[in-house]
């Protein structure tokens, strides 16, 4: 539980959002979707267990817990430190309802978009409220981590590097992949993860990997089998951490190899400019720039703010001219891909932006494992 000065941090820091945006009330969004879940546990201390919640901020006045009833006995409903809590059969009507008797104009909400169910907005659209979309605003204000989410981090961090450790000590050829990737499941798990995670693997035959996630499934590994398991949790507290290395017992294919070679140059080149000041989309062209003078480019953006909630705002990518901030924490995961967008070469750190240049938290050396 964060202590009564966090709190107090995060609430004055979505107000001043709130107020810069005439919202009267936040919203905030929560099911328990991988990666969905942490922001109502960001401020309400609720974890989510199954289906969905809510958390209403007002401008003024004490947060409320909202749930729908069928969720009544799911979840620790002793453990939020937001005790008024209610349970509505159809939540969205109890928000237009609320919203109509409160006299609000406009309501914030993080995840209309991807989390709030649509019989809820069916409901709320019909009332006088506005619904005003807050996902930018709210993640731009909890992207600047305290010293005290700093310490979760880090643990969080301490459990994956642990967790890829245990997984490549399982890695041997004739296993599969899903049995290759388990004992790290078993000690996330065991660390407090619980289903906060999302872990998947690229991979491929004759040294090179296919530019595609997948679960990791029944197929048995190859020596010559190229894996990259991109291994994305969270430590006991909820805070989200993602990583990634090479993985492969016998020769890398052609492509694969000329990726590697420029690997720990783009990673270094990003890593110098993840300070504070620094627009975000800096960071994502100096890594894309070492390969784009190889003939390669990257699949997707190349990162973004990571915290409670899998991936949040600011992204790392081209279009990205948000300005970074000290204690801003960033998953970094550049995608290499070939020409043709068959072949891919694939990692993945989490980095804290620093006054000067960046911290990489994971103190696992860059490099082809498993020979």
């Amino acid at each position: 539980m964060p202590s009564q000065t966090e709190i107090d941090r995060r609430y004055r820091n979505l107000r001043n959002a709130m107020a810069s945006e005439g919202i009267d009330c936040l919203l905030v969004c929560g099911n328990q979707y991988a990666g969905f879940e942490g922001a109502v546990r960001y401020v309400s201390g609720f974890e989510i267990v199954h289906r969905y919640a809510y958390t209403l901020l007002p401008l003024e006045g004490d947060p409320t817990l909202l749930f729908p009833s069928e969720a009544r006995w799911i979840g620790d409903k002793s453990k939020p430190w937001v005790k008024n809590q209610v349970w509505a059969d159809v939540p969205g009507k109890w928000l237009r309802d609320a919203a109509q008797s409160r006299g609000w104009k406009r309501l914030g909400v993080y995840g209309l978009d991807y989390i709030m169910p649509v019989r809820d907005y069916r409901e709320l659209a019909t009332g006088s409220v506005e619904a005003v979309p807050f996902d930018f605003q709210f993640d731009m204000a909890r992207a600047v981590k305290s010293d005290e989410e700093l310490d979760s981090v880090y643990d969080s961090m301490s459990v994956i590097v642990e967790g890829f450790r245990k997984l490549v000590e399982a890695y041997q050829p004739g296993r599969t992949e899903a049995e290759i990737m388990a004992p790290a499941v078993e000690c996330f798990f065991a660390h407090g993860a619980g289903p906060r995670m999302m872990n998947i693997v690229l991979s491929g035959t004759h040294g090179e990997a296919e530019a595609h996630f997948k679960v990791p499934g029944g197929r048995a590994v190859h020596p010559d089998d190229l894996l990259l398991y991109s291994l994305e949790i969270t430590g006991e507290d909820g805070y989200w951490v993602e990583f990634s290395r090479p993985l492969i017992q016998g020769r890398m294919g052609r492509q694969a190899t000329a990726m590697s070679k420029f690997y720990p140059e783009a990673l270094e080149a990003a890593r110098r400019l993840m300070r504070d000041g620094e627009r975000a989309s800096a960071v994502h062209r100096a890594s894309a720039e070492v390969f784009e003078r190889q003939g390669f480019s990257l699949g997707h953006l190349s990162g973004h703010s990571i915290g409670m909630t899998m991936i949040e705002r600011p992204s790392v990518g081209a279009g990205s001219d948000i300005e970074l901030r000290e204690n801003m924490i960033l998953s970094f995961h550049p995608q290499v891909i070939d020409p043709q967008g068959q072949v891919c070469l694939y990692t993945q750190d989490t980095y804290r932006v620093g006054k000067n240049e960046g911290e990489c938290l994971a103190e696992v050396p860059w490099g082809i494992y498993g020979r």
